[in-house]
């Protein structure tokens, strides 16, 4: 744990494909955060809160935004679409939500309309080989950041220097799209290009801030930080089902290149779960079911993508991805959510191994071929929406907790019963409801 503040400095991550219910987590800390801090990904996430009755979705901004006390961070490692991001703050302002608690980093990457365009020519190129991306330009933006060739916030503040930057850059775009059997003359130009940064720029101009040096400066007063995630561990780039993954490094020790701050100051990780699993996109899944409890989760759950509205692909939580997760993240506490999309299901069944086409256990490297090997446990027909203590749940649900943490071996210590902020129960010993100091 950090010594430099009364709460742990806390990094919360998705253990699954995304889609875990990481907003909610975040909101309920939060409260007792100093600081948010988003730290890798781009608009392709999305963070569904429902705060007094009110569905509200966040795609970059952190969601610790709707906590009065929190001053939140969209760090460097962080690809932003401006258009998106600023259409992201009218519906913030219209809620009531004062901005003068947010910042952008001079160093985030910028999306541009080109990265958009060629994201999109790239998945349709590849027809049925296609990634599935969200087709919102983050992987091309991240591809230009790698390339060195890529426009900051920073350079997007500065008219001169942005005109030279995009010189040098939408030649290769109108390559690209051309690579990939498009019409480069559907790219908007140079002067639209301008055009359409220009407006964008003033809005973010009062937000753009040094955040590495107001990140070490919090540190050093020992005020609490919490970073938030974005997608999920089996997205991440280099240890996700690759080539079914994002564009950037999904797990907390993404937090020290995206935010800029040192291993030292991370002080626990929260990896979060559903009670099932879901996937957005292609890619292996092990555990996806097709058949009526699929239907009840997808229904119950509302499993359809924030961002994209895509129905999300459903099945049963997968252990052995579930435990990898944890060790990649070096996970201390387990926050699990959507109990109450199970409830109503005669039986639930958790995947406890995988085996290959050989009839042998296989590892995560193999997860593409994997047969899941399933535990069957008794469902529970009482619902436990709004249920904020675990000894009030039903047996059956108490018993697949248990199961769960036995399996994994890491504590649940928080679990989501509901959509809404209040519905949620929290081990009191990891409650930091400790007043700010």
């Amino acid at each position: 744990m950090s010594s430099r503040g009364s709460m742990p400095n806390t990094v919360v991550v998705g253990l699954q494909w995304g889609d875990e219910g990481k907003g909610k987590v975040v909101d309920h800390l939060a409260a007792h955060a100093r600081w948010v801090v988003r730290f890798q990904g781009g608009n392709n996430a999305g963070h569904t809160l429902v705060v007094n009755g009110e569905k509200v979705v966040l795609h970059v901004v952190p969601s610790g935004i709707l906590q009065p006390g929190a001053t939140c961070v969209v760090a460097g490692g962080v690809v932003i679409d401006p258009a998106v991001f600023c259409t992201e703050l009218d519906g913030l302002v219209a809620r009531g939500v004062g901005l003068d608690r947010l910042r952008v980093s001079t160093e985030a990457f910028v999306i541009l309309p080109s990265h958009r365009a060629v994201d999109a020519a790239r998945e349709d190129a590849l027809g049925a080989a296609r990634i599935g991306t969200t087709r919102r330009g983050i992987g091309p933006a991240y591809e230009d950041k790698v390339a060195r060739r890529g426009v900051r916030v920073g350079d997007l503040l500065d008219p001169a220097r942005l005109d030279a930057r995009l010189r040098a850059l939408l030649p290769v775009h109108a390559h690209a799209m051309r690579g990939a059997g498009a019409d480069p003359a559907s790219l908007p130009s140079l002067a639209d290009t301008l055009a359409w940064a220009a407006p964008l720029a003033a809005r973010l101009r009062p937000l753009a801030a040094d955040t590495v040096a107001l990140l070490h400066g919090a540190l050093e007063r020992g005020e609490p930080i919490l970073f938030e995630g974005a997608q999920g561990t089996l997205l991440d780039l280099d240890h996700g089902t690759y080539p079914f993954v994002t564009s950037s490094t999904t797990l907390a020790g993404g937090v020290c290149a995206g935010a800029g701050v040192g291993p030292r100051d991370i002080g626990q990780v929260v990896g979060v779960a559903k009670a099932y699993a879901t996937r957005v996109g292609e890619g292996p899944f092990p555990t996806e079911i097709f058949d009526a409890a699929a239907d009840h989760i997808r229904r119950v759950g509302a499993e359809f993508g924030s961002t994209t509205g895509r129905p999300r692909r459903c099945g049963w939580l997968d252990i052995p991805l579930l435990r990898h997760a944890v060790r990649l993240n070096g996970v201390s506490a387990l926050a699990l959510t959507k109990l109450d999309v199970l409830s109503g299901l005669p039986a639930v069944r958790l995947c406890v191994g995988h085996r290959g086409p050989d009839g042998q256990p296989c590892g995560a490297g193999r997860v593409a071929e994997a047969e899941p090997v399933y535990e069957e446990l008794p469902g529970w027909a009482e619902p436990v929406a709004g249920v904020t203590a675990r000894d009030d749940l039903p047996a059956a649900a108490r018993a697949y907790l248990a199961r769960v943490e036995a399996l994994v071996g890491v504590p649940i210590v928080l679990l989501g019963t509901g959509p809404r902020r209040e519905d949620l129960w929290i081990r009191p010993d990891m409650d930091p409801a400790a007043p700010r100091p």
